[in-house]
């Protein structure tokens, strides 16, 4: 196993698990897509937004202050991030520009059975039994294959702007791990991590991290109430880096301790940044992978960019602890997570935590 997309050979879909449903077209939300408990038990529309802690990345403190949020939150944003607003422009511009098509010319891109990119549903959507009120395309390396189905002669913007992102996404998160396995008081284990200790180089014998960027858009909805833009769930990488596309509805909530569902207030300019689960095990459980799901609105549909990063596939994963403490996590390879990831969701982790 060499990829992400390897991985997710390994736990294929059925077809009904993939095709998005033609919003354009229904006037009411269908049985298929109704969440009927969802006003009762999952509502936070009486409740205050709340806004993530914030961490300028000038800031000469901003190891301790990465390092402590990642505790205490699981969620943060970042300011002077090193993303421009030009970047951000166009990748804006180039997924409004794929998610504008008619359902019949995205459907050109739809993501196979066992595959990992295209176009296509939420992974997570067997693990429910009601149809989420989103649509994605998924990006693993290039997307020029998928895009030239799109637009067989304007698909060279699109990968070239893509590609850009990914590029600067990786810079950044490479950049926050860094930080974050300092706070650990860890910084030899950097010289285990060929990965991650030489970013920057070419050499065809290291190996590579383990990536992906999902563009999703969540459409408006004639009756949120009863609807749900993607279920609760955890990230299965290190860390996941989110630009919520300016000018659309914010919809991205998490659920914390002792209060529930908190919807987050994304700043102009910020970026948002998860731990996700391979995190929370190299962690040792110090960070957790924090829950969390989006909600839809009637009259605005919502945008978003989510980078995922970690380890090269055949990396074997295993927690770090400087204090001695006990382990609470057994090894997993990388590529054999997700596959456990993808097969079980939540229980993935409960599989490989110590009894």
């Amino acid at each position: 196993m060499s990829s992400l997309s390897d991985a997710y050979r390994n736990a294929p879909l059925l077809s009904h698990h993939i095709i998005p449903l033609d919003f354009e077209s229904v006037k009411h939300v269908p049985e298929s897509h109704s969440w009927q408990n969802f006003d009762s038990s999952l509502s936070t529309r009486d409740q205050p937004p709340e806004s993530l802690p914030i961490i300028d990345l000038a800031d000469p403190n901003a190891l301790n202050l990465v390092g402590q949020v990642c505790e205490a939150w699981g969620m943060f944003q970042v300011t002077n991030h090193g993303i421009s607003s030009v970047l951000l422009t166009d990748v804006e511009y180039e997924t409004k520009r794929f998610f504008s098509l008619p359902s019949k010319e995205k459907m050109k891109a739809l993501r196979s059975p066992g595959g990992a990119s295209g176009y296509g549903v939420a992974r997570i959507t067997p693990f429910f039994n009601k149809f989420m009120w989103h649509e994605g395309f998924t990006i693993v390396e290039s997307p020029v294959h998928h895009a030239r189905e799109v637009w067989p002669h304007g698909y060279q913007r699109f990968c070239e702007v893509m590609e850009e992102y990914q590029k600067k996404m990786k810079e950044l998160t490479e950049r926050l791990l860094v930080l974050i396995l300092k706070f650990l008081g860890l910084p030899g284990v950097l010289l285990d991590l060929e990965w991650l200790r030489h970013p920057t180089s070419h050499d065809p014998c290291r190996p590579d991290s383990c990536t992906a960027l999902q563009l999703n858009y969540y459409p408006s909805c004639p009756d949120p109430t009863r609807a749900m833009g993607l279920a609760p769930h955890t990230d299965s990488l290190l860390l996941t880096v989110i630009h919520q596309v300016r000018g659309t509805h914010g919809g991205l909530e998490i659920l914390k301790d002792g209060v529930g569902w908190v919807r987050i207030v994304p700043m102009e300019g910020a970026l948002v940044v998860n731990v996700g689960d391979m995190l929370h095990i190299m962690s040792n459980g110090m960070f957790p992978s924090v829950l969390h799901r989006v909600v839809v609105d009637k009259t605005s549909h919502r945008m978003s960019l989510a980078y995922f990063y970690g380890p090269p596939v055949d990396h074997r994963l295993s927690p770090f602890t400087a204090s001695g403490a006990p382990v609470r996590f057994r090894p997993v390879t990388v590529g054999k997570y997700i596959e456990m990831k993808a097969k079980s969701l939540e229980d993935a982790l409960s599989q490989v935590r110590v009894r």
